[in-house]
């Protein structure tokens, strides 16, 4: 199976070896040396597109705004798969591009094997939940409001903490991909947490009886042991 990457990256010699790894792999790599010219791309054919490799450091704008608009345009286009590059190596950087929707992040320079790996991951995860034009985010009977700040069941209130409702965010705007407590308190305060720390383990024990019909037998945010949590997909409507 052929799939079809996007490449937006002004140097152009990384590239074109980029492409070179890639193309004997199973890859189609097309390359766009600005931001303006890789938007253009994508609002031009960009259904044929499976995945965007985006450059943080673009000549013409920064990645972070160009993921932002990825993220704004009309679907299915705003659900189309990035994964930012950057030769920075600040961890605000990444905490930032995952938070506005990138779903990896590798910084240069890296190992082509490692960029190969990190896209086939990619492309096997369901895609992000990626909010309507009214800043929402639906599963059935249940609505995130990312602009209020509110969670809504059957269209009543439910009352959250602001640690609590990133961390709901967190899990929602990656729907059915298992989320280690590292990776979420990563998401939510951006720095890694100790190992042995288990508030994420509360937090989810609140999220649920305030979002759960039965936090005892939870269908929205489920325990995979071992692993961490996971928020349904598809939930009842």
């Amino acid at each position: 199976m052929l799939h079809h990457v996007l490449m937006i990256e002004d140097d152009e010699r990384l590239a074109g070896m980029v492409a070179a790894y890639l193309v004997p792999h199973g890859f189609e790599v097309r390359h766009a040396a600005t931001a303006q010219a890789g938007l253009a791309a994508l609002q031009r054919d960009g259904e044929g597109v499976e995945l965007v490799l985006l450059d943080l450091m673009l000549p013409d704008a920064d990645g972070l705004d160009v993921c932002r608009q990825i993220r704004a345009l009309a679907a299915p286009l705003r659900s189309i798969p990035v994964v930012m590059l950057t030769a920075k190596g600040d961890p605000f950087d990444r905490v930032v591009g995952l938070e506005i929707g990138a779903d990896d992040y590798l910084p240069k320079p890296f190992e082509p094997r490692e960029l190969l790996a990190r896209l086939r991951a990619v492309l096997r995860r369901p895609p992000l939940a990626v909010a309507s034009q009214e800043g929402l985010l639906r599963f059935g009977r249940l609505e995130i409001d990312l602009g209020a700040r509110l969670v809504r069941l059957d269209g009543s209130v439910r009352p959250l903490t602001a640690y609590q409702f990133d961390l709901l965010v967190a899990l929602a705007e990656r729907a059915g991909r298992v989320l280690s407590r590292e990776q979420l308190m990563d998401a939510v305060k951006g720095e890694a947490c100790d190992p042995f720390d288990r508030s994420i383990d509360v937090h989810i024990g609140r999220l649920r009886a305030a979002i759960e019909d039965d936090a005892k037998q939870p269908r929205r945010i489920v325990t995979v042991r071992g692993a961490g949590y996971v928020f349904a997909k598809v939930q009842d409507a």
